[in-house]
């Protein structure tokens, strides 16, 4: 599903529940037959691969474990946002069963100065801040009723707007149940939305090359 380099060195691989075996056999093929240890895999050449288990699948001990509970079908709330836009939707497994999308005008960064920037930098607050209040009552709508239902709340976009969003109390319930994997999505659009639960379901596998 997707790549990205990992701190500390080697990769994160980010793979669909239903594409798990598939991505086993390819392990092996490429660098031999592994070995298990709880969740890290440790092939013939050193390659490694540590799995991690997708928000809201619950714990595992073993890798034939985690295949199994993360193709479970679970519901999850979603909430994305970015620069004024929110989607907020929920899923069950692999569809998304509910949803909203809204955007509210905020205003870029200036490189003026003076009172001008000053009374810029208020305005652009304000409206940053009628976002954040907007979203909120958006999430509330959407996910506040079925909270107690939810495995867990998956958050991406932009940290900052996300964190506005939850700082509401009424949004405490969900602010609690909140996983700590956060999508990187470009403004949250319907078709966003609808892509990032694949990104919610994905198993996210840290492998390292051997040296």
């Amino acid at each position: 599903m997707g790549e990205r380099a990992a701190a500390g060195g080697g990769k994160w691989v980010d793979v669909a529940p239903e594409r798990l075996p598939r991505w086993l056999e390819n392990f092996e093929r490429r660098h031999g037959a592994y070995r298990e240890t709880g969740l890290t895999l440790t092939a013939e050449d050193g390659a490694t691969a540590t799995w991690h288990t997708p928000p809201g699948a619950g714990k595992a001990e073993t890798i034939a474990e985690l295949m199994e509970i993360a193709r479970r079908p679970r519901r999850m709330g979603l909430l994305l946002a970015r620069k004024g836009a929110v989607a907020a939707g929920i899923a069950v497994g692999a569809e998304l069963v509910d949803s909203k999308v809204d955007r509210n005008y905020v205003q870029g960064r200036t490189a003026a100065g003076g009172w001008s920037q000053q009374r810029f930098a208020r305005r652009r607050d304000n409206q940053a801040k009628a976002a954040a209040a907007d979203g909120a009552g958006i999430v509330g709508r959407i996910l506040l009723p079925s909270v107690r239902d939810l495995t867990v709340l998956v958050t991406g976009g932009d940290r900052a707007a996300v964190e506005a969003i939850l700082s509401a109390p009424s949004l405490a319930p969900l602010a609690a149940i909140r996983a700590d994997r956060f999508l990187d999505v470009p403004e949250p659009r319907h078709a966003v939305l609808v892509s990032a639960v694949a990104g919610a379901r994905a198993v996210s596998v840290l492998v390292k090359e051997p040296a």
